[in-house]
């Protein structure tokens, strides 16, 4: 069964029209619901949510992804093809560093309105990005005939079968980045500088900093400070 998820800002009731946008077009679509409940607008913490899962869906994933407070402006829709796994949504950052966890990435700006439903001002959730994501869903096992499909294309109908990522539009390498990485370490102070880059519903604060970097300079069970408050480092609860 063909996996494709969902991550959104969107709470409790957006979510549903995604859902419903893909089944008109893939009815036998398995579609998992990674989180809806990023903090609104924070690309950043859509963006981890994202990078925290990936590796572990399997091939020909393809992951729908909308934090955009760009919506209804100039900001470039986009597909990602990375690891065997795929990822839409806006260009904003938001997709980059979950497909770089898993492999070289190919991005492609999403120009082939023939993919979309009908475009609203500020829902591109529901009428780009959700429908260019079932379209795609199939591409591991099958590939694309563009002959086959020319009729279609040429006379401007609405492509309703399966399509390669060259289908959706160029390849480009001008889109926008996002580093979840950046942590300054300095050896002469002893000291590790990252960010909070997410919350979850528990209340663990989540930091970009990689647990390596702090295991090189300490061990469990011994003090941190954090803001200047003596933390314990623990490997568990």
């Amino acid at each position: 069964m063909p996996v494709i998820t969902l991550t959104t800002d969107f709470g409790s009731f957006y979510p549903a029209s995604l859902k419903a946008a893909i089944l008109q077009i893939r009815e036998d679509a398995n579609i998992i619901d990674i989180t809806h409940s990023i903090p609104h607008a924070d690309i950043r913490a859509g963006a981890f949510a994202l990078y925290s899962v990936v590796d572990h869906f399997p091939a020909g994933t393809v992951h729908v992804a909308v934090v955009d407070p760009g919506v209804g402006t100039d900001r470039r829709a986009i597909a990602i093809r990375s690891g065997k796994q795929y990822f839409v949504g806006p260009d904003n950052g938001l997709l980059v560093p979950a497909a770089r966890k898993i492999g070289d990435i190919e991005v492609y700006e999403i120009t082939n309105t023939k993919l979309f439903h009908d475009v609203s001002s500020t829902f591109h959730g529901r009428d780009i990005f959700a429908p260019v994501g079932a379209h795609l869903l199939e591409t591991k096992n099958k590939r694309s005939n563009i002959m086959s499909r020319l009729p279609d294309i040429l006379s401007g109908a609405r492509l309703n079968s399966v399509i390669r990522i060259e289908d959706a539009g160029r390849k480009i390498d001008d889109f926008i980045d996002l580093d979840l990485k950046n942590v300054e370490i300095s050896e002469s102070k002893n000291e590790v500088s990252g960010e909070v880059v997410f919350i979850d519903d528990f209340g663990n604060i989540i930091t970009n900093i990689p647990k390596d970097v702090i295991l090189n300079k300490t061990g469990f069970g011994a003090e941190l400070f954090v803001f200047g408050s003596k933390v314990p480092l623990l490997q568990t609860y």
